[in-house]
């Protein structure tokens, strides 16, 4: 059994921007990824692009990305009968915006001078940046978990399948950078854009009708 819901204009402009949240936060971090010198994405997390004279693109980056992904829980919350998977969106959100405000440190040689190697010590704001980032994560990858409930329990089994494999993406990426496996950061970086595209793509599938 599969269920249709026709989102009213309001909340269709709320799920809009919860599907554009993960493609603009992917392609303007992979963009820099490219594009910045000295960033290696197999040595550097994507939050690493917040420092140096561009830096504040990959700031706005997560600040209007973790915006529209709020905004996106409030539609979400109006077409879903799960609250949870809702309140998990919002909170990640809000955990993309803290972690967009809170700068990283700069560190394994980028931007280009830094020292290569870890800081020996955090500045205040790192250790923010990376309270917020796992709670950020955290919510996203229970938010996929609780999607695969909702898409089985509506018979969308393929759905269910996907949100089950993107959070476990995330969860498996995550805990290989947190151990210091190689090439963590680009590990995170697959997992965390594929648990918000399925997220976004969540969105997507409600907003359409």
């Amino acid at each position: 059994m599969t269920t249709t819901i026709t989102a009213p204009t309001a909340t269709h402009t709320l799920l809009t921007c919860g599907a554009a949240a993960a493609p603009l936060w992917a392609v303007v971090s992979l963009a820099q990824a490219a594009t910045r010198t000295g960033f290696d994405l197999t040595r550097h997390p994507l939050s690493a692009l917040s420092n140096g004279d561009l830096g504040w693109l990959q700031i706005t980056n997560f600040v209007v990305a973790g915006l529209l992904t709020v905004l996106g829980a409030a539609g979400l919350a109006q077409v879903l009968p799960s609250t949870w998977a809702s309140r998990l969106v919002r909170i990640n959100g809000l955990g993309m915006v803290a972690a967009g405000l809170l700068v990283m440190d700069p560190m394994g040689g980028f931007p280009v001078g830094t020292p290569t190697g870890t800081p020996e010590s955090m500045s205040w704001h790192s250790i923010g940046h990376m309270v917020a980032g796992t709670v950020a994560f955290a919510a996203l990858i229970a938010a996929c978990y609780v999607l695969a409930r909702h898409f089985r329990r509506a018979g969308r089994r393929g759905h269910a399948v996907a949100a089950r494999i993107a959070g476990s993406a995330l969860l498996v990426g995550d805990l290989w950078a947190m151990t210091g496996g190689p090439a963590g950061s680009l590990t995170l970086a697959v997992g965390a854009i594929t648990a918000m595209l399925f997220v976004g793509f969540t969105a997507a599938i409600y907003r359409t009708g």
